[in-house]
């Protein structure tokens, strides 16, 4: 069978081996600032930013996706803030495809309580993803009672993502470009990092440019951009720092330090 269509997608997520993902899918785990209206966010950021991940009912209730530049990521697992670590499917790869995705995303933890459950779902998803030539981000992380977030749970989870079948893993940074080079030699495809919590626009570009650095294929950034009092402008600085490999991070996050000041 021809993967044709699974590269060509990813090209459009990826288009010169980097990508800048803007992850929207955190109205399910609880109302969190800056997604009340994502319609307003995705005229801003349409266009520079290579991907955004959505859930489906926000998708379909659009009236800005139908006509975005950037590639869709229909989100395809969920969970409230109760059971934040208990992911559960939501949404099934063909309905993704019916709302125009150009790829579908999964969240597993590693070490949560549902492990095996949300493992088995992610094998299933990435084998019905390869039948459509639909790519697969798998968002991995070490999480659950007891379980640390080092390199080597990270390495760990990365791997995982890797053995189940994914084409782009997702997972947090480890705090130094040294440390994250490790987690990317375990892992055969391309690796993005999470943005995490909100924090300052220092904190945030050195962590962007340790996981570039380290190897990593691009970021996927979502509350230090929805939240930002300029998204546009964010989302332009770490372009620079993703597709044109500027690694001078004082330039490109003075702009947005003033826009945070007071904050």
């Amino acid at each position: 069978m021809s993967d044709v269509g699974k590269k060509r997608r990813l090209k459009r997520i990826m288009p010169d081996g980097k990508t800048l993902i803007v992850p929207m899918d955190h109205g399910i785990s609880y109302p969190v600032r800056g997604i009340q209206k994502i319609d307003k966010i995705l005229e801003k950021i349409d266009s520079i930013v290579d991907a955004v991940v959505l859930h489906k009912g926000v998708v379909k209730n659009s009236q800005y996706v139908e006509n975005m530049q950037s590639a869709l990521i229909v989100h395809l697992s969920g969970s409230t803030i109760y059971h934040k670590n208990e992911k559960v499917l939501v949404c099934s790869v063909e309905k993704a495809i019916y709302l125009g995705a150009d790829a579908v995303s999964i969240h597993v933890n590693i070490g949560s309580k549902t492990e095996c459950e949300q493992l088995k779902d992610a094998g299933l998803v990435s084998e019905i993803c390869d039948s459509y030539g639909l790519p697969l981000l798998a968002m991995m992380y070490p999480r659950g009672e007891g379980v640390e977030v080092n390199v080597d749970t990270v390495k760990h989870a990365v791997r995982v993502g890797y053995e189940l079948g994914a084409d782009i893993v997702k997972t947090c940074y480890t705090g130094s470009p040294n440390s994250f080079a490790e987690v990317i030699e375990y892992c055969e495809v391309p690796v993005v990092v999470a943005g995490g919590s909100k924090k300052n626009c220092e904190e945030l570009f050195e962590e962007v440019r340790g996981a570039i650095l380290a190897g990593a294929s691009g970021v996927a950034i979502g509350r230090n951009v929805f939240q930002a009092e300029r998204p546009e402008e964010m989302v332009k600085d770490l372009k620079r720092v993703i597709h044109d490999s500027i690694t001078e991070v004082n330039v490109v996050y003075e702009r947005n330090m003033v826009t945070n000041k007071g904050r």
